[in-house]
């Protein structure tokens, strides 16, 4: 071992130790970083990262993965529900096993969330010339299939060589606790270079605290922002993902009480603001419902709160249809402060809301849109009351009646998880959070097979809620691996199979395009090569979850439902239900548009009507906001 203030390590132990005394304070509160590491052995990390996390492992914790994207969103689901104020390092082997996590970096990245990713490489020296799982890239040796992360990272490095190491490290915190930059940060470590020992010094380990800042608007753009909102007649919040992350929810009702503004919320906003209040117009946007989204297509300012205007939440640019609308964004990212030619308010959400409240004191909405937009939030209520009700003579369990019994069950901390398919739109529509990070559905980057790694990754973050997850049939079928992780860690999560016999979204979608359904359902191929429809192809998901280990229950009705929610609820371990509902309809209470192209010369009926449908939207309703 070296002196002098050095010690000395491989690169790999170098990483552990460091990650184990990274903290992280915000508003005076502190806590360690890094809740652990998951990864799964093999060629290229099994003698580096794999060596030293066996020496830190009383001291660090570490999760066998089952999957590769699946052990990086459990980390994902991890930093959601620590609020991004803490983070898991994932580490791979080289070659297809470093491949699998490039899904969820993109997850992570796009949904702002801290994600270190710690693939292995190819042999730095390369004295062993090419090498096992090692794509060779006939241009240039120093390219791997690591460098498919660039696109999906907001830092990214290789270390080829231990002297490299240390401000990668450090640049590496950097990026995952700033605010505006955080996401997935991925170093590649060449295998040779994981084991490798070097001198390093021993101020690198010891406990270093990276504060998240917490920063404040620009005086001029505050000026600006409140000028445009004293102006406005009929001015509407847009409440992000932003509010969340920054725990902006207190200052968000104040502000909306103080001015009388209504607030709409993103799929990532919701939560953001309490359920009842009533000022909440509900959800918005392409998924949303046609309360808060009828008060943005009048609003002559749109306020949007840390959002970044997807398709979704724009309604792919037909939303705001006031030919005089004007937008405020306030964001800590410069980026989405500037999206739809807005004033750029950039600066931490609770923050911005607190110094614009005390420049708008004394000013408030007029009394008749007030009245309106409260009368708004109180119909979009009764509309969910409506919605989850039992369909009269229906005797099959429908999903709008299914999330309306499991949001009867969940207490005030416990979460809704769920990423793609129609039950997106139905939660956001229908689930009442209790809390902010009550609900976390992914739809950033809409990645079937999120739900249940995602889950985990919150039970470990939080063991005191009780983490509701839904899966539909297609996305389950797609990845359920870490049924088994959470069977191995102890870890409890509620797990709902929603099948309605296929992609049942995309199914109902197809059909609204002119394509038919084509292929987008699970039925038997028949002798003549197409699907016959009058086959279904069935799954026995019980037998599945059983073989895992897993106590699994059925429901057809509502009181099969409450029954196996109610064992599920008392149970220490994981559980399952497995419910069949009808098949997807999509509904139009969002009286809202979603761009989904069609073909523009089509030879069947059906996509030249969806065509005409298509382009008559788009020409009458959609702009650019300039």
């Amino acid at each position: 071992m070296a002196s002098n203030g050095k010690i000395t390590l491989t690169v790999g132990q170098a990483i552990v130790r460091f990650l184990e005394v990274q903290k992280v304070e915000r508003d005076g509160k502190d806590n360690t970083f890094f809740g652990g590491a998951l990864g799964i052995f093999g060629h290229g990390n099994v003698a580096g990262i794999g060596q030293a996390l066996l020496e830190e492992v009383d001291r660090f914790r570490f999760i066998q993965g089952k999957n590769e994207q699946g052990m990086a969103h459990i980390a994902v689901g991890y930093a959601r529900q620590m609020n991004r104020l803490g983070a898991m390092a994932v580490t791979t082997s080289i070659g297809p096993g470093a491949a699998n996590m490039v899904t969820a970096a993109g997850t992570a990245t796009v949904n702002r969330l801290p994600l270190l990713l710690l693939p292995s490489d190819y042999f730095s020296t390369r004295r062993t010339g090419s090498v096992l799982q090692q794509i060779e890239n006939e241009q240039s040796n120093d390219i791997s299939a690591n460098d498919s992360f660039k696109a999906v990272s907001r830092y990214w490095d290789r270390i080829d060589r231990p002297e490299q190491l240390v401000p990668a490290l450090m640049r590496a915190m950097e990026t995952m606790t700033n605010p505006a930059t955080t996401g997935a940060v991925t170093l590649c470590l060449p295998q040779d270079v994981q084991a490798e020992a070097y001198d390093f010094d021993e101020d690198l380990f010891r406990e270093r605290v990276w504060r998240v800042p917490r920063v404040r608007a620009d005086v001029d753009a505050l000026r600006d922002a409140t000028e445009a909102i004293r102006a406005a007649k009929r001015p509407l919040i847009i409440a992000g993902g932003g509010v969340v992350y920054s725990e902006a929810t207190e200052a968000l009702e104040a502000f909306a009480e103080t001015t009388g503004i209504p607030v709409g919320t993103t799929q990532a906003g919701k939560g953001s603001i309490a359920y009842e209040h009533p000022l909440n117009s509900g959800p918005m946007g392409a998924l949303g419902l046609s309360f808060a989204n009828k008060l943005a297509h009048t609003a002559d300012l749109i306020i949007g709160v840390g959002t970044r205007y997807t398709d979704f939440t724009s309604a792919s640019n037909t939303m705001f249809q006031n030919p005089d609308v004007k937008f405020v964004n306030i964001n800590v990212q410069s980026f989405d402060a500037h999206k739809e030619s807005a004033i750029p308010v950039v600066a931490d959400a609770r923050e911005a809301l607190k110094e614009l409240q005390a420049e708008l004191a004394g000013w408030s909405v007029p009394d008749e849109y007030l009245a309106e937009a409260k009368e708004a939030a109180i119909e979009q209520r009764e509309a969910v009351e409506e919605l989850i009700k039992p369909i009269p003579g229906d005797h099959e369990l429908g999903q709008k009646e299914l999330i309306g019994i499991v949001n009867s069950f969940a207490r005030k901390q416990d979460v809704a998880v769920n990423a793609a398919g129609s039950m997106p739109s139905d939660l956001q529509k229908l689930w009442k959070p209790g809390t902010p990070l009550g609900y976390s559905v992914e739809y950033g980057y809409s990645c079937m097979g999120y739900e249940i790694p995602a889950a985990l990754g919150m039970r470990i973050a939080d063991p005191n809620r009780e983490i509701f997850t839904f899966i539909g049939d297609a996305s389950f079928i797609m990845y359920h691996q870490d049924v088994l992780t959470a069977v191995q860690e102890h870890e409890k999560i509620i797990l709902l199979v929603v099948d309605n016999g296929g992609y049942g979204s995309i199914s109902s979608l197809s059909v609204k395009v002119g394509s038919q359904a084509f292929e987008t359902k699970y039925f038997y191929r028949g002798e003549d090569g197409r699907q016959d429809t009058t086959k279904p192809l069935k799954v026995d998901f019980v037998k599945i979850l059983e073989g895992y280990g897993v106590n699994t229950y059925t429901a057809a009705t509502a009181a099969e439902l409450r029954d196996a929610l109610g064992k599920a609820m008392d149970a220490d371990e994981i559980t399952a239900i497995c419910i069949e509902t009808d098949p997807v309809v999509r509904d139009d209470t969002a009286d809202a548009f979603w761009e989904v192209a069609t073909p523009q010369v089509a030879h069947i009926e059906s996509s030249i009507k969806a065509h005409q449908e298509y382009q008559k939207v788009r020409d009458e309703a959609q702009r650019l906001y300039l």
